[in-house]
């Protein structure tokens, strides 16, 4: 088992920036990627982003060239830094992880472990 505590979000203006983490404990050794998925009210869950155990990483078209994603191994934290923030990314934003091999990192049925999520809400 693993467990995934997301902290970071909040709420900032179009263009401003937010850091999301996400500690992980438990079976951590068994994770093979870790991701960042989004929910807005009404839309289905989103894959952002999602990085291998090795370091790479994957990125949603919408998010790529504002958001990074990236992992410290040493505080098993992973992180989300989001720049140029528009109205458009305000979501739940949930940490996940899985132990599975996949196809597509982005689909939310490839993980098994799930945080709480926190608020992102970006105001225009």
């Amino acid at each position: 088992q693993v467990q995934l505590v997301e902290s970071g979000g909040g709420s900032v203006q179009s263009g401003g920036s937010l850091r999301l983490s996400c500690l992980a404990s438990g079976s951590t050794y068994s994770t093979r990627y870790m991701a960042w998925f989004r929910q807005a009210p009404g839309k289905e869950r989103e894959g952002v982003t999602a990085i291998r155990g090795d370091g790479a990483p994957t990125y949603a078209n919408s998010v790529k060239g504002r958001f990074t994603i990236s992992q410290d191994n040493a505080k098993n934290t992973l992180y989300l830094q989001m720049n140029s923030l528009k109205p458009e990314d305000t979501a739940m934003y949930y940490c996940a992880a899985t132990s599975m091999r996949l196809g597509y990192w982005l689909s939310p049925s490839g993980y098994n472990y799930w945080g709480q999520g926190t608020q992102v809400t970006v105001s225009s």
